[in-house]
This record gives structure tokens, C-alpha cells and sequence, in this order.
């Protein structure tokens, strides 16, 4: 029979929305779709899209989401990538949206506190500009000197300081996104406050590219970051670190960071980088106090005598901010230190800041009973816990039996009154547990929501909640 040959629906997209788009907005070549088609979720799946997209603003982006809408093409926003759950994994013939190319600070208002920012913006990026004007952002998650502000966003990340700061959603006033449909809408506000309507812009955050496609972002800004007073303290075990945060909360100080480091960590650490920090004992914990003058002084006593209390194998306040500063540095290593070990799966489970000794005794007890060697990282003062797992690249078996060991995680924490992810998202690796903590009537709030921003069901397909 006659007529026109058909055109691979690969080749179409990318030649429609290449024809559709100023020239180099497009990538269609298969090694640049494999860089953009997942995040660094060990195992989660992941497709070729069908094309790249890089826009430079909201028009572009909403050409490409009504485009698609039309065709019923799927869409998956994408940041840096450094994600953990799979919410990046590109779908079978989707189309990324890569926001790396809309990476300008529009604006930092010293005034109003507030900065206006396109969502490829690096967080640290942001941090370091507001800095020079004597101002402070404070979500810092472990990725900041490389995750965006838009993949913030979307996950709500949170970080070192959110025990006493807050996260990202804490942080946005205002959105502009590009619904489902490819309609361009402006949510929130730039005042200090507003009572008018639904909190749509709150909604965004955390929404995992779900519900729309962040293109713009209004942000609070902090005064200059105070002065930090450091404590440093080793345990011989983990329900004894438990223990002392455990105290730390009940003295009614709130740090500006609690976080801990288990001896898997800190060995990771140390392979790498030399500094000698597993010598001190097998769980660290490192706080910092900033209330001003000799209040900070006094908090930091305290936290002090809390180690002390908790049978803290040894603990001193750091004179040395040098020191200090290498210390937090170096728990931002461990996810890279050990990534040069294997596969690493992280977890992400939240649990009431009072039942940290209890989770962690949890943590100690599974890797005993299913013979794994668990490490343990975590923002300790808020009760967010990154327990991980390293495999070896290449075995599938042990992926899926580390796998079946975090779903056990995540039932502990749930059945404690926690949350399957305190900050990472839940992509595509949380879902079963996201229905276990929700319950079908609240899953069913979250499909009726997701129908009304996104009718063609084209926003990130099968993430967060199937159906």
C-alpha cells in the first residue's frame, strides 16, 4: 500500500519539538539520552527518553509540555540529577525536561529578604551569592555544592541545619510552573505573609515533578549565618548516640546541627581521605549551637553534658573552627567514600526525634539478623536516619537482598510513628511504603489532586503513587 512511511516515535518527538524550539534546545543522541535518563536511586528502573530538552525559559517550557499534553507524550523534570528514589528515571518515550540550561539568580533583595532564582541554580551557588550581600540560605542538603534549587524543590530537601531551620518548603514564598495542561501559572506571594487562597505553592514543594514543572522560584532569606560553637563526642555504639541525642532533645536546646556517623562511615572516610576519624571510637556525633553571644556558649555546654550523661566515650567543644569545619566537611564525604566501595543504597526514614535510640537499636538488630553490614549516617536532631548498604556493582541478587532489607527498614520506622522519607522524595523505590503510611483515602486525595494540575496524566508517570 501507498503512502507515507511511518516515523519512529522517537525520531518524531525529538524532530517535532527540535522544529518547535530555538536551534540546540534539543538532544536526540543516544549518549546524551543515556547522561539524562536516571538519577544515582541504585537499582531503580530507568528508560531512554525519547528526547532532551534543555529550555532557557517558561515559554520553551510550556511549549513542550503542551506539546506533549496533545500527544499524550510523557514529561520528567529533571535537575542535576543527584537524586536518590528514581523520581528522575526517565519513562519509556518520554521526553526530559532537563532545567540545567535555566540557571540564573534573577534577583536578591536585601530589603525584603527574599531571592528570586531559575531552577538549574546549584544550591551552593545561591548560598555563596547571598552570603556576599549578608544574607543566608539555609536548606543544605549533603548534595548542595551540586544539587539545584529546583530538584530542592521538588523533593522538599532538607539537610545538616533543617533541625532547627527548617527545610526548603519552609523557604519558598512564591512559584511560577507550567501545569499538565502547558498553562503558565504564578503561585504564592513576596510578601511576609498572605491568607489568600489555597497554599498551591506549598503544594509544588515536595511534589516530585508530579503536579508541574517549576520554572521560577520566589525564596525567604535569613540574616548572616551566626557564629557556630562546635561539641564533638564518640560513642562505643549506636543506642548510646541514640541516648545522647535523646537527651539533647529533652534539655530543650535546639542545635543548628545534630548529626551522626557510624564507624562504617568513618572508615569509608579515612580510606579516602586520611583523616584519621575512626580512631576515636565507632559512632561519631557532631552538633553546633548559634544562639548569640554567651547563650550559644551556654547551649553548647549543655549538649556538652548530655555526651557526658550518655556515657560518651569521649566529647570536648571544638576551639578550633578549622577543625570544626573539616569534621562537617567530612560528613559530607561519606556518600562519595562510599560509592568508591560498591552500589550504595540509602535510605531515608524519619522517626520521632525521642524514639532515635530506639530506631538505631533497630538498625543494629536487623544487620545482625540478616547478616549485613548496615552504615549509619544521620541528621540525628530531627530524627531523619540515612542507614545504607553497599553491594557489589554488577550483582543483582544482592541489590534485590539489600532492597528486601530497607523494605524492613521502612515497615520499623512506620511502625515507630515515622515517615518513609524525611527529605529524598519517593520516586519510584518508596511507593509501597508511601501506601502503607498514607492509607487508600489519603492516596485517593493525592490522585484526585494530581488529575486536577495534570488531566493528561503525562507529569512523571508512575512515581510517588501508581494510578
Amino acid at each position: 500500500m501507498g503512502g507515507a512511511a511511518k516515523v519512529p516515535q522517537m525520531t518524531r518527538t525529538a524532530s517535532d519539538l527540535a522544529g518547535l524550539l530555538p536551534s540546540g534546545r534539543v538532544l536526540a543522541d543516544p549518549v546524551h539520552l543515556a547522561s539524562y535518563a536516571h538519577d544515582e536511586a541504585a537499582g531503580a528502573p530507568f528508560a531512554l527518553p525519547a528526547a532532551v530538552v534543555r529550555p532557557q525559559d517558561t515559554s520553551e517550557v510550556a511549549a513542550v509540555v503542551a506539546y506533549c499534553a496533545g500527544r499524550g507524550v510523557p514529561v520528567v523534570a529533571r535537575g542535576a540529577g543527584t537524586g536518590l528514589s528514581g523520581g528522575a528515571n526517565a519513562v519509556e518515550g518520554c521526553v526530559v525536561v532537563a532545567f540545567d540550561a535555566m540557571d540564573r539568580i534573577l534577583e536578591i533583595d536585601p530589603d525584603e529578604r527574599l531571592a528570586v532564582v531559575q531552577p538549574g541554580v546549584v544550591n551552593d551557588d545561591l548560598r555563596a551569592a547571598c552570603a556576599a550581600k549578608g544574607l543566608w540560605y539555609p536548606p543544605d542538603p549533603a548534595s548542595s555544592p551540586w544539587s539545584t534549587i529546583g530538584g530542592n524543590v521538588a523533593t522538599n530537601a532538607g539537610g545538616v541545619c533543617c533541625v532547627k531551620y527548617g527545610v526548603t518548603r519552609d523557604y519558598v514564598l512564591g512559584l511560577e510552573a507550567v501545569t499538565g495542561g502547558g498553562e503558565v501559572v504564578r503561585l504564592g506571594r513576596r510578601t511576609a505573609k498572605s491568607s489568600a487562597g489555597y497554599e498551591l505553592a506549598g503544594l509544588l514543594v515536595g511534589s516530585e515533578g508530579t503536579l508541574g514543572l517549576v520554572t521560577e522560584i520566589t525564596l525567604r532569606l535569613r540574616g548572616e549565618r551566626p557564629r557556630e560553637h562546635t561539641v564533638v563526642g564518640f560513642f562505643d555504639d549506636l543506642p548510646g548516640a541514640g541516648r545522647a541525642v535523646a537527651r539533647v532533645v529533652a534539655s530543650g536546646v535546639v542545635p543548628s546541627a545534630l548529626e551522626l556517623v557510624d564507624r562504617y562511615c568513618l572508615r569509608a572516610v579515612d580510606e579516602w581521605k586520611r583523616m584519621g576519624l575512626s580512631d576515636g571510637g565507632n559512632v561519631l556525633l557532631l552538633a553546633r549551637c548559634d544562639a548569640p553571644g554567651a547563650a550559644g556558649e551556654q547551649e553548647a555546654g549543655t549538649v556538652l553534658a548530655c555526651f557526658e550523661a550518655a556515657g560518651a566515650a569521649w566529647c570536648e567543644r571544638s576551639g578550633d573552627e578549622a577543625e570544626a569545619d573539616a569534621l562537617f566537611a567530612a560528613r559530607r564525604l561519606v556518600y562519595p567514600a562510599l560509592e568508591r566501595t560498591g552500589r550504595v543504597l540509602s535510605e531515608d526514614v524519619c522517626v520521632p526525634r525521642t524514639l532515635v535510640p530506639e530506631m538505631l537499636g533497630r538498625l543494629e538488630r536487623s544487620a545482625r539478623e540478616r547478616g549485613v553490614r548496615i552504615a549509619s549516617l544521620a541528621h540525628a536532631g530531627d530524627g531523619n536516619l540515612h542507614p545504607m548498604l553497599v553491594v557489589p556493582r554488577g550483582d543483582e541478587r544482592e541489590l534485590a537482598r539489600g532492597r528486601e532489607v530497607f523494605e524492613g527498614i521502612v515497615e520499623e520506622a512506620i511502625g515507630l510513628g515515622g515517615t518513609v522519607t524525611g527529605e529524598h522524595g519517593v520516586g519510584l523505590l518508596k511507593m509501597r511504603g508511601l501506601a502503607r503510611e498514607l492509607g487508600p483515602a489519603a492516596l485517593d486525595l493525592h490522585r484526585g489532586i494530581k488529575r486536577v494540575w495534570d488531566p493528561a496524566g503525562i507529569l512523571n508517570p508512575g512515581k510517588v503513587f501508581a494510578g
